[in-house]
């Protein structure tokens, strides 16, 4: 049997699971939230500025309709960006990884260790400068959005090397 590490340090804040006590497994863990949200809304910014920059090159109506265009996403979007990040965690059980996660409709994806492929982490620009990252997991199914954005890039390091090996040493069960 493989022993593994405690998923993260004192870092992470992990949640007690909805079952009552946080028995080995029953624990969420959940990601930087605020610089999550942060990444989101800088986004948001970015695409808000393309409206923006054309209407500034633009005249009359035209004008008018870009720049309410861009005030209107930039309103209807702030808000559910940063509540959004606030539901991402996972969850590290014995035979696979549960990601939670959605503001309006949940989703849960279910990641059998042994269905693994590979592990990796991707940082854009934005989440290099704010110290996060996203781990993604790939399987076999096309359809997989397994994926836990805002790690911290020493955690998601810990979390990529300990589902790799419980991937190989599933893989090799079979």
């Amino acid at each position: 049997m493989i022993e593994a590490e405690p998923p993260f340090g004192a870092e992470s804040e992990v949640i007690a699971s909805s079952a009552g006590g946080a028995a080995d497994g029953d624990e969420w863990h959940t990601v930087a939230r605020g610089r999550l949200a942060l990444a989101s809304r800088i986004r948001l910014l970015c695409l808000v500025a393309v409206p923006a920059v054309i209407a500034g090159f633009t005249g009359g109506s035209v004008r008018l309709g870009f720049a309410a265009a861009a005030a209107g996403l930039l309103v209807l979007a702030w808000f559910p960006l940063g509540r959004s990040a606030r539901t991402w965690r996972f969850r590290e059980r014995g035979e696979d990884l549960l990601i939670d996660h959605g503001l309006l409709v949940r989703k849960q994806v279910v990641v059998p260790y042994g269905r693994m492929q590979f592990v990796d982490i991707v940082a854009g620009p934005v989440e290099r400068v704010l110290g996060i990252c996203t781990l993604r997991l790939h399987t076999a199914s096309a359809a997989s959005d397994a994926r836990i954005p805002g790690l911290e890039p020493r955690l998601a390091e810990q979390l990529r090397d300990r589902l790799a090996a419980l991937g190989e040493a599933r893989m090799a069960g079979l």
